[in-house]
């Protein structure tokens, strides 16, 4: 059976981090390791990842200072050895108890991405709608690395890879970094499959929403990187008037 390395990253997340591990230990999959990088918290995670260590099975945690977000992320893609892998922060839940088991059945022996819908939470928690429903970013049922000229199309944590096609986070990308590793792999990956279901819980807000404006300038970059300047110019062009669309459409509804 495939194995899946969920990796978590963490610093002063004891607030939403149990739910995260808790998502986790209820899977229904066997086959699952699970690392959690703590940098170095100094509120109660690591009391709060030392009590889940003793509830799952081959969980892997470390606890020091690091760089930010992606120099963590990458630590735990450095520990990480199973088949797949799948970045579940503090704050994001796997969506139901047999989704790892139901991501399984789909896999064949050319599958490099296996991916997903997105449930958008407020801080209760509570289901607002899907990404697909509440943003300009609609999930394909057929990805390939082109589809990402309109956007990371797939959230982050409903993408799950094939470890031996995950670069190291390229972290001079900034807030775009999670954007521009998933375009690398899927530039290699020969088999993309839509698991045709929700995958995980996702916590409105984020790092680049909070910082909006220094996201959008880390994407263009990386939009040049891959697809060169005058397509990005272009996609920028199209991305502005699908947001006026957007609020058009939703019109006194809740948007992302």
């Amino acid at each position: 059976m495939p194995t899946f390395s969920i990796i978590t990253v963490v610093y002063n997340g004891e607030a939403l981090l149990a739910g995260t591990m808790e998502s986790v230990l209820r899977q229904t999959y066997p086959d699952i390791e699970y690392i959690v990088v703590d940098g170095a918290s100094k509120d109660g995670s690591l009391e709060i990842i030392q009590e889940y260590a003793a509830k799952i099975p081959h969980l892997h945690w470390i606890s020091e200072p690091d760089r930010g977000l992606y120099d963590a992320m990458n630590k735990g893609l450095r520990i990480a050895s199973g088949d797949f892998v799948q970045f579940l922060n503090a704050g994001d839940w796997l969506y139901a108890p047999d989704t790892l088991e139901q991501m399984a059945a789909h896999i064949r022996p050319q599958t490099g991405v296996l991916y997903g819908e997105t449930m958008l939470v407020n801080d209760a928690r509570m289901p607002q709608g899907t990404m697909s429903e509440l943003s300009t970013r609609h999930c394909p049922t057929q990805l390939n690395w082109k589809n990402y000229l309109g956007g990371m199309l797939v959230v982050h944590q409903s993408f799950v890879p094939r470890r031996s096609l995950a670069p190291a986070y390229r972290e001079t990308a900034e807030l775009c970094a999670d954007y521009d590793w998933c375009i690398e792999i899927l530039k290699k990956s020969p088999e993309n499959i839509h698991v045709g279901g929700i995958v995980t819980n996702y916590l409105m807000g984020g790092l680049s929403k909070k910082r909006h404006q220094q996201s959008l300038r880390n994407r263009f970059e990386v939009m040049r990187y891959h697809f060169g300047f005058f397509p990005t110019l272009l996609a920028h062009i199209w991305v502005l008037m699908r947001a006026g669309l957007h609020r058009i459409k939703r019109w006194k509804k809740l948007q992302y």
